[in-house]
């Protein structure tokens, strides 16, 4: 059972730095926008493709994450990417350390 147990633990550990990874992506995104980046710029492309795709669901899901000219959609992922932190990995690291 211990193997379980480290296997949802080392599971947990990897999603967190994914999610946490993902966290500093969004926040790039956001401080990029707030200046005139070059588009053809591979670092600001890869930030565009890694960070649109989330993005532009949750300002097609809620309207008023695009408001009076400010977006709101990075605030929001990043809220939601918190909890995720918070609730899931927690959750995963806490049943594997309950399988031991």
């Amino acid at each position: 059972m211990f193997v379980l147990a480290n296997f949802l633990f080392a599971a947990a550990s990897v999603l967190g730095m994914v999610i946490t990874l993902y966290i500093y992506v969004i926040i790039a995104r956001a401080i990029i926008s707030w200046v005139n980046p070059d588009p053809y710029n591979p670092i600001v492309r890869f930030l565009y493709n890694a960070t649109e795709p989330v993005l532009y669901r949750v300002r097609r899901t809620f309207p008023f994450a695009y408001l009076g000219g400010i977006d709101f959609s990075p605030m929001i992922v990043l809220f939601g990417l918190y909890f995720l932190q918070m609730f899931l990995v927690r959750s995963l690291q806490d049943f594997a350390l309950a399988l031991r």
